[in-house]
């Protein structure tokens, strides 16, 4: 069987940091960036462990401003 394999691209200087990707990533790919701020002066999310993603885009469809965008790459 095939195993679905996912990529988050995140706009870092769209983001705002409001942090709703993060909660609503079921395995905990995304996280806020602690230290950095993008130019806009926001902590930014990125992606913590891009190893653990499925692909299931739920971070993408809770982003108010459209800043995240999910690839699947279906490896067999």
């Amino acid at each position: 069987m095939a195993k679905v394999q996912g990529a988050v691209v995140i706009n870092e200087e769209r983001c705002k940091g409001c942090n709703l990707c993060v909660v609503s990533c079921p395995t905990g790919v995304l996280a806020l960036q602690s230290k950095e701020v993008n130019d806009r002066g926001y902590h930014f999310a990125y992606p913590g462990n891009p190893d653990a993603c499925i692909g299931c885009a739920s971070c993408a469809v809770v982003c108010p401003d459209a800043c995240i965008e999910v690839y699947r790459v279906v490896e067999k």
